[in-house]
């Protein structure tokens, strides 16, 4: 199960990666915005958060104007690893080193077609589990 959240300038690109998971088969729940009215992205970034957090959910993806703010609210709540990524090297490193267990993205940065390309590559790409990163990891959860 995937958590989505966004604000009003993420909307649109989060109805691209819905049409993405739908068409994909893939379990999803949209903790919200719904519109392009404007909204506080933290709220969005909590409950995406805490849907992970507690395992709710497995992955979470948010997605705001620039993809910052959200990604430093969601990174507050103990265990959340949410990565800022702008390109599918990023997206793949950060899950084969990081773990990281929110995907997030600025809706002015990137154009839907690499939006996709980028979800493709976080969702798809496995934690490589090599002892170095697991240490490195309980290094940030300290």
């Amino acid at each position: 199960m995937i958590a989505l959240g966004c604000d009003h300038g993420g909307f649109p690109l989060m109805q691209e990666v819905i049409a993405y998971l739908d068409k994909q088969g893939l379990e999803y729940e949209n903790f919200g915005t719904y519109s392009t009215e404007s909204c506080d992205y933290p709220i969005f970034a909590k409950k995406v958060a805490q849907a992970v957090q507690e395992g709710k959910c497995d992955k979470g993806i948010l997605i705001c104007g620039t993809g910052i703010g959200i990604s430093i609210t969601a990174n507050k709540l103990k265990g959340i690893r949410a990565a800022l990524c702008h390109d599918c090297f990023s997206a793949k490193a950060t899950r084969e080193h990081n773990d990281a267990n929110i995907l997030a993205m600025g809706a002015r940065v990137v154009g839907p077609g690499l939006a996709i390309d980028i979800v493709e590559n976080f969702l798809n790409t496995p934690f490589s589990g090599d002892e170095r990163h697991v240490r490195r990891i309980q290094m940030i959860e300290d």
